[in-house]
């Protein structure tokens, strides 16, 4: 009996989501014979599997993908806190995907998401089902691995971003503030404020103190530097506000009308030192286009390791890479965490080394 394989992606997009199935179809194929395994697709994440919105694929639907951004399977987000929450449609969530997985008779589901989709992953785990999750995330948050297959291909185009600012705020002396994904980890930030020469880096992970950018802005100009590029977080938040929770810092700022920081920054910025300022947000570009070669690269390689994982009828694991090589973390012991930027990370001293300020 040929074996059934679901495979559902969930949350925000990002390029190398189609790789990543790809490469496991493709594994999976070769390992177990065209008619040693069927691949259902679920349409729209956990959405798909509390619907039954299924659909058996044939080897020709992974063909022409690799490059492909988005995913073929669509996606939606589905909070984790309000899977075992029953709302106004009356669907136990919970019971509702136990019972496709059933009707579907799957051997075993891929989940394909960051840090929520691994959470939920993990209930449906600790409720009996057959799961494997793959790190997806341009932000590389999730806890275990030392990176995910979207973060490098963010990167670049936030690179390019930078790199394009460089050459309008030189023309016009101005000072450019980038807005930059990231709403709790600054890595998307931290690597491609230095990729792409940013003056300043701001990242959730360390508090800015305004005056200190404003200070760092204007030491470049006494040097003779008619610009300055900003590189920020969404997630930033400044000294002040780090001393409040996290719903108290979201309340003050919808009261002020802010969703992020960096409107606040660049206003500062302009108003202290008579710079002209202006910002840009690139904002679902850089979830968006072709994923890059190294994550083709390392999305094959997610893939073709979840193929081994079924092939040993080993679940409840998610796959990860650590010291470049692919294996694989209890889905108990990753699910809920995230891995920030650590203060004292070696990429955050070469920024510093190299004259970067953070901010603080």
């Amino acid at each position: 009996m040929a074996r059934r394989v679901g495979i559902l992606t969930s949350g925000g997009d990002c390029p190398g989501l189609n790789a990543t199935i790809r490469g496991v179809a493709k594994a999976c194929y070769q390992k177990f014979g065209k008619d040693g395994v069927e691949i259902i697709g679920i349409q729209d994440g956990y959405s798909g599997l509390i619907n039954n919105q299924c659909k058996l694929m044939s080897p020709a639907d992974f063909s022409g993908i690799l490059t492909q951004g988005g995913t073929i399977f669509g996606t939606k987000r589905t909070p984790y806190k309000m899977m075992q929450v029953i709302e106004e449609d009356n669907i136990n969530k919970v019971k509702a995907m136990k019972q496709t997985y059933k009707k579907q008779k799957l051997d075993c589901l891929l989940t394909l998401g960051g840090n929520g989709t691994h959470k939920t992953a993990n209930l449906l785990s600790s409720e009996g089902l057959n799961v494997i999750g793959l790190p997806k995330t341009i932000d590389n948050d999730i806890w275990g691995t030392d990176v995910t297959f979207g973060f490098h291909s963010a990167v670049d185009i936030a690179t390019d971003v930078i790199d394009r600012l460089h050459t309008t705020a030189n023309s016009h002396g101005r000072t450019l503030v980038v807005e930059i994904m990231g709403n709790k980890a600054g890595w998307l930030t931290l690597y491609s404020g230095i990729a792409g020469g940013a003056d300043i880096i701001v990242i959730p992970e360390i508090p800015f103190n305004i005056n200190k950018i404003c200070k760092a802005v204007e030491k470049r100009a006494k040097r003779g530097s008619a610009f300055s590029i900003l590189a920020v977080a969404e997630g930033a938040f400044d000294e002040d506000e780090a001393k409040l929770k996290k719903k108290e810092r979201a309340r003050k700022r919808a009261e002020a009308g802010e969703t992020t920081a960096t409107n606040r920054i660049a206003k500062a910025i302009e108003q202290n030192t008579g710079f002209e300022t202006r910002v840009c947000v690139p904002g679902h570009m850089l979830r968006g286009g072709s994923p890059s070669a190294y994550d083709r690269v390392l999305a094959t390689k997610f893939g073709c390791h979840a193929a081994n994982l079924i092939e040993q009828d080993k679940y409840g694991y998610a796959v990860a890479m650590k010291n470049n090589i692919v294996t694989e973390n209890r889905l108990e012991d990753v699910a809920g965490k995230t891995k920030f930027v650590p203060v004292d990370d070696q990429l955050i001293k070469t920024a510093r080394d190299i004259g970067i300020s953070f901010g603080n």
